[in-house]
């Protein structure tokens, strides 16, 4: 099955339309892009999508992104061919997405829902343990459409780790990686490097790295492979599609995950826009997005500022004079959820247009929640980073202040692996006074005191 594809600016007023084989991240306006489909979507697809389960050694069925390849067949694959498949679409060996939602009992209740009605999606289990890996499956699909050989990204480390990983695979490849000295969780930095990237530590935070991004992308042919790339989020949508097949198609009330650079928030919603547009759902989801008290950004110009999307009439003003705010004052994210530490998401006006779309909410979470919650998570046997647990600080909050009902049903997401921050997890139990902390104890080496204390 094949698809009529392009790219088209975001704002309606605009709606400039590109090939689809342009190396651009930007309308010629300023605006970001939408990955625009034209073809025949049906229902039926939903047991095609099942049967590919059983996937009998072909990788594209096996995996969570190309499984669901009609609804983002920009690179024209003959979805049947798996020639074809292999020849224009890129995968680690099908590994990427093989996620589902599950029920945690313990963080259910910790959250004030029901176990039944609960579910967290651990894209922690992604190859290089973070979502991403969903969304450069599709980037690097279109970086070997266009002949690309150097790829580069700004990143907080799960950015990072994933394209480095890619750009490996595909052996003739160069990953550069910009990243904030000293922004970054080890355990990510150590990913990029043994993946053999070339990574820039750029003096300031992710925001200073990721200008320089866009900065490049204007003035040289290297790929870019950060999220205001659309076609990285085409794999992202992904994540929903395996949500709704997993529930057979039923619609939860609510979709809960961290905010970040906003890649996710834009990508869910354009799937849940495309979903409705061909017909496949009746009921929208409401999306709630958890920032940290650290990086509020999305919190402030939603909530407070009131930025609506306005069918694309955006009041720019208000953005210009946050940040103009934010500039004069010299504030800088800050918090230990290092994933979503961005004060700048480059994909603003796509997680505006989402919010409007899905009658969305946005919340912010202490750090103090955060580490409780990621705490609270590994208490369940599964284990998830700071930014992760966001989602279940987020959820709680909410349910607590009756934004979610105690009757509704919420997916929530859990974005990175458990070892992707090792640092913060034993600094959290290294501290006594933190609510769930896990302190070792000191011993002298003697068994009867050993017993006594495994006894006590």
């Amino acid at each position: 099955m094949k698809t009529e594809s392009w790219l088209q600016c975001i704002i309606p007023s605009c709606g400039k339309k590109y090939p689809i084989t342009e190396r651009r991240t930007a309308c010629d306006c300023g605006e970001l892009l939408d990955v625009r489909y034209n073809g025949t979507f049906p229902k039926s697809l939903q047991k095609t999508f099942s049967e590919r389960l059983s996937h009998g050694q072909n990788i594209f069925n096996e995996s969570g992104v190309w499984r669901y390849r009609e609804l983002l067949n920009f690179a024209g694959v003959d979805t049947e061919n798996p020639s074809d498949c292999s020849k224009k679409l890129v995968s680690l060996d099908g590994a990427e997405g093989r996620t589902k939602p599950f029920h945690l009992t313990r963080v259910a209740d910790y959250v004030g829902l029901k176990t039944a009605n609960f579910w967290l999606q651990f894209e922690g289990d992604n190859p290089t343990g973070s979502f991403k890996d969903n969304g450069m499956a599709s980037a690097f699909t279109h970086a070997r459409m266009v002949g690309a050989k150097k790829v580069v990204c700004a990143s907080t480390g799960n950015t990072s780790s994933s394209a480095a990983a890619f750009a490996a695979n595909e052996l003739d490849m160069q990953a550069v990686i910009l990243v904030g000295e000293g922004k970054i969780a080890k355990g990510k930095l150590a990913q990029s490097l043994a993946y053999g990237a070339k990574v820039l530590q750029v003096r300031g935070d992710f925001d200073v790295a990721m200008a320089m991004v866009q900065a490049l992308s204007k003035e040289s042919s290297i790929y870019v492979v950060n999220s205001l790339n659309c076609f990285r989020l085409e794999g992202q949508k992904t994540m929903m599609f395996r949500i709704l097949d997993y529930l057979r198609w039923h619609v939860p009330d609510w979709i809960v995950f961290p905010g970040g650079n906003l890649g996710n928030t834009s990508a869910f919603g354009k799937a849940f826009m495309e979903l409705y547009e061909y017909g496949w759902i009746k009921k929208k989801p409401r999306m709630a997005v958890v920032v940290a008290e650290g990086a509020p950004t999305l919190s402030d110009l939603y909530n407070e500022h009131e930025l609506r999307w306005n069918n694309g009439n955006i009041d720019n003003t208000i953005i210009d004079d946050y940040y103009s705010e934010v500039d004069r004052k010299g504030i800088k994210a800050k918090t230990r959820a290092s994933a979503i530490e961005i004060l700048k998401p480059v994909n603003l006006k796509k997680a505006i247009r989402t919010l409007e779309f899905t009658d969305g909410v946005v919340t912010t979470v202490s750090d103090e929640a955060i580490m409780d919650s990621m705490a609270m998570v590994s208490k369940n046997g599964f284990g998830c980073e700071p930014a992760s647990a966001a989602t279940v600080a987020g959820t709680k909050k909410l349910v607590e202040q009756g934004i979610i009902g105690a009757d509704d049903s919420v997916v929530g997401i859990a974005t990175g692996h458990i070892l992707k921050d090792v640092t913060a997890i034993v600094d959290y139990h290294f501290n006594p006074k933190n609510r769930f902390a896990n302190t070792p104890i000191t011993v002298e080496p003697d068994v009867k005191e050993i017993l006594k204390l495994a006894d006590s």
